[in-house]
């Protein structure tokens, strides 16, 4: 059988409607799942129904992250925020890695991953971490792969990959900052910014900064086979 895929979806601030690119639900069902999009919810008997039913969580990307889940007031350089779309996710992520159930977050969705299990995220990279840095935000087509990615040869997503350097896409001002010391860094580009985040405890718990989705439309590899591995740790859960 397929395995049930829950997919995270955005909204705006009129809050009128959910959405989510097309390629991510697409690129689940390549891989040989079944995806679902999923509302906020905010009730925890809610959300374990949920967690309940489903095989996976697929975190999507989006916009930004309220900094008040770590501490922070809002920096000059954020953007939008929905607050009921972190509350949502957050509970969310927290009763999968309870219940041990496989995670893939993308962009947004690491950070989100992180801030769950207990880490922090700079609000811009930009303006908050003191060096020159590459072109996080490229003018380029989104399956176009931009700057590279070096793997840890020990982690998780080198072994979905066989990869010790990615190259990848990239659409983010945002990025984890302190991982909690139940996960590791699994990859950084060459200017030191996170890009990989995965779980020490968990056998599939892994969060990539970059658009993984978007490679995929673009026949790589390396990305195709993080998916039909995601799929295959949700068979096997």
């Amino acid at each position: 059988m397929k395995p049930i895929i829950g997919i995270t979806v955005s909204m705006e601030t009129n809050r009128d409607y959910y959405s989510t690119a097309n390629r991510n639900v697409k690129v689940i069902i390549r891989a040989g799942g079944i995806p679902i999009l999923l509302p906020y919810l905010i009730e925890e008997g809610d959300v374990v129904e949920i967690v309940n039913r489903i095989d996976g969580l697929y975190a999507t990307g989006g916009g930004d992250i309220d900094p008040i889940l770590f501490g922070e007031e809002p920096h000059l350089k954020l953007g939008l925020i929905i607050p009921e779309r972190d509350q949502s996710e957050l509970i969310l992520i927290q009763k999968m890695l309870e219940m041990n159930k496989p995670i893939l977050g993308v962009c947004r969705g690491s950070q989100i991953l992180n801030i769950a299990a207990g880490g922090d995220m700079y609000q811009d990279i930009y303006s908050q971490m003191d060096k020159e840095l590459l072109q996080h935000s490229q003018k380029a087509p989104f399956d176009y792969g931009s700057h590279f990615v070096h793997v840890r040869k020990d982690s998780l997503l080198y072994k979905l990959t066989g990869e010790e350097k990615l190259r990848v896409n990239s659409y983010h001002h945002q990025a984890n900052r302190v991982v909690p010391k139940e996960f590791r860094i699994s990859g950084t580009a060459s200017d030191g910014v996170i890009e990989a985040i995965e779980s020490k405890s968990h056998p599939f718990v892994l969060g990539l900064q970059w658009h993984p989705e978007g490679m995929v439309e673009a026949n790589d590899a390396a990305s195709l086979k993080i998916y039909e591995r995601f799929i295959d740790a949700c068979i096997s859960k």
